[in-house]
């Protein structure tokens, strides 16, 4: 009998060094953050716990243009980021061939550089005097003014170079696990490519689209270092305000209420999506599809 007790209470077991892991650096660090969110006082006078629920309302009074456009930036990448990585994906997963591995590698060779690096590259890139700016104005697109710089473009161009990766992988992934049996069946009953892509290849990657979309938008949306580096203050991002808070103006409740509004936005959008694309709906266009 113990023999049995102690073999049903092994999994349990195994769990423990993961659900400490998530204690001591997870669940104990958002508890102080939220302690932290409800107090009162300034740095010089000291903080003070006292259910300050102001500090939520105030933080989104005063700061919804940056939340609303770090949502904006995060989606318009992800579409920028969707329709680059597809295509790639696809390409590596059906046309790849002996060169998968090595296209695979060179996707995921940016994470081998430091994130500030690769930022900082995009700066010398986008510069003013840089090679892209002056072709951009010899052949007429960017006027003699013109600049990439410092610019809406630049910052969402950063972010999604930075976070592509996210996007291409779980994308291949899924593409690579669609049986060409299924492929070879629609274009017996299709014939044309595009109809096979569109009522076959595409419902059965919808997996990778749905978490490369979660994997790229998650990050970019609480980014602030393509902001900071590619922007100007009129591109900051609530990442750049939760950041200037901590680290600069040590307002720490704000920043600590800022966070909280971030994550429980994110949260609902990752239920959200997962609903409408990546359970019910998803299985019903799989099962059509197949």
């Amino acid at each position: 009998m113990s023999a049995r007790i102690r073999k049903a209470g092994l999994p349990y077991l195994l769990l423990l060094p993961g659900l400490g892991w998530l204690a001591v650096f997870f669940l104990i660090p958002l508890g102080y953050t939220a302690f932290e969110s409800l107090k009162a006082g300034t740095l010089d006078t000291g903080f003070i716990f006292d259910w300050q629920f102001s500090n939520y309302t105030d933080a989104i009074s005063d700061y919804n243009e940056q939340f609303l456009r770090s949502f904006e930036y995060a989606a318009l990448a992800t579409i920028a980021g969707l329709l680059i990585g597809y295509p790639l994906a696809y390409f590596i997963a059906f046309r790849g061939g002996k060169w998968r591995n090595a296209m695979l590698l060179a996707v995921i060779a940016p994470f081998f550089v430091t994130y500030l690096i690769r930022t900082l590259s995009w700066e010398t890139i986008l510069s003013d005097s840089g090679f892209v700016v002056d072709t951009l104005k010899s052949v007429g697109i960017l006027g003699e003014d013109g600049r990439l710089l410092d610019t809406t473009f630049s910052v969402i161009a950063g972010i999604t170079y930075n976070f592509l990766p996210f996007m291409i992988l779980p994308l291949y992934a899924s593409l690579e696990r669609v049986d060409h049996r299924l492929l070879e069946a629609g274009y017996d009953l299709y014939g044309r490519r595009r109809d096979v892509f569109l009522r076959v290849t595409l419902p059965l990657s919808m997996p990778g689209v749905v978490a490369g979309s979660l994997l790229m938008f998650i990050p970019a949306a609480g980014d602030f270092i393509n902001a900071e580096l590619l922007g100007t203050p009129n591109q900051y991002m609530i990442g750049n305000v939760i950041q200037s808070r901590y680290l600069e103006i040590g307002d720490y409740p704000t920043a600590a209420a800022l966070s909280f509004i971030l994550m429980a936005v994110m949260l609902a959008i990752v239920l959200i999506w997962a609903r409408i694309a990546g359970t019910e709906a998803l299985l019903g266009t799989e099962g059509e599809a197949r």
